[in-house]
């Protein structure tokens, strides 16, 4: 089983990261812009609200809704520095590298990929 695989056992137990999922609004907002324009977002919010090493509103950064990306970053402990952490084993106060972005977005699009396949 590789580490995304075990990430998402490991949250399906999880009460309060199971309750999220795509809303239809959210679904066509995909089906608008597509899963690159989406993963391109994810990169920009993920490098603007998540890579500082400090984060002033650090565990209020990630609005619940109004954007795909956002649902994912609930559903799968990627929405701040703290779930980072107890997750994803990512320290806080800590600049992210290039390669821990990169993750936290594979980790983001293939929740939002997985949600998308459901309809």
């Amino acid at each position: 089983m590789d580490k995304i695989d075990d990430l998402f056992k490991r949250l399906s137990y999880s009460k309060f990261r199971s309750k999220f999922h795509l809303s239809n609004k959210d679904r066509m907002y995909i089906s608008d812009k597509g899963l690159d324009k989406i993963e391109s977002h994810a990169y920009d919010f993920i490098n603007k609200r998540l890579k500082p090493s400090v984060i002033l509103n650090d565990g209020r950064q990630t609005p619940w809704r109004g954007h795909p990306v956002f649902v994912a970053q609930h559903a799968t402990g990627c929405c701040c520095r703290g779930c980072l952490e107890k997750w994803h084993g990512i320290k806080k106060n800590t600049e992210l590298t290039d390669d821990q972005v990169s993750y936290i977005v594979n980790v983001l699009m293939t929740y939002i990929k997985k949600e998308y396949e459901k309809r």
